[in-house]
């Protein structure tokens, strides 16, 4: 097995100390980057949206916010008839830890989809997700805010009755607000996918191959490939 470097733990140490100020100075980075995008200007958003709430009952988009002044909003890949989950959208919902710390700072967490509650609800049971899911129905809320039909994360401000948009991110943006993949990049090995800069002989798969729907996992192990992907 391929496998790091065996040093004594004064070696160690100063290798640490040395990674240690790269790291303290991507974290000021970081820290200047959120101070930019906290003065970012913003985008209002007009539309007389109806979305459709968890218990069914419709809700304007003031509605989404559940009383809040921020809004933070995960556009989950299921459109209407959508057999297959994506693991994507899946693995990331199950990051999602408890609301209250965000609750508590006047913000709200949805998610939101194309697909309607009746196609959403047997998800939700499937998976034991808590967060609250609702349903644009196709009324050209996404479409308004340029969006397709990907996922992504953006934010939002209410002034009284009125919306803002402030943000949005994809891709990899979403990916860093992961907690498992944060994780992972903590760890010898990383991700192991194949876009990473690994040294050679390091355990490394097609990017996002291994990724599944959590109850799609075989017993032992990660296995071999997406189910259904290709």
């Amino acid at each position: 097995m391929s496998r790091p470097e065996v040093v004594s733990a004064g070696e160690w140490q100063d290798a640490r100390a040395t990674l240690l100020v790269r790291e303290k100075a991507l974290t000021r980075a970081l820290d200047a980057l959120a101070a930019e995008r906290r003065r970012l200007p913003m985008v209002r958003i007009d539309g007389a949206y109806r979305f459709e709430a968890p218990d069914g009952t419709a809700t304007d988009l003031p509605g989404l916010f559940d009383g809040r002044r921020q809004l933070v909003v995960y556009h989950f890949m299921l459109a209407a008839g959508q057999s297959r989950l994506c693991p994507g959208c899946a693995s990331f919902t199950d990051n999602i830890a408890d609301r209250s710390h965000l609750n508590a700072r006047d913000t709200t967490l949805i998610l939101l989809a194309r697909a309607p509650q009746a196609d959403i609800e047997p998800v939700r049971r499937r998976m034991g997700w808590t967060v609250p899911w609702y349903s644009s129905g196709g009324n050209g809320f996404e479409d308004e805010l340029g969006f397709g039909h990907g996922f992504g994360l953006s934010v939002f401000l209410r002034d009284g009755d009125e919306v803002f948009r402030t943000y949005y991110t994809d891709g990899r943006g979403v990916d860093r607000l992961r907690l498992d993949f944060n994780l992972l990049d903590l760890t010898p090995y990383g991700r192991q996918e194949a876009w990473e800069d690994s040294p050679t002989g390091w355990p490394q798969d097609p990017t996002m191959s291994w990724l599944r729907v959590r109850d799609e996992y075989a017993p032992v192990g990660g296995g071999a490939g997406c189910v259904g992907c290709g």
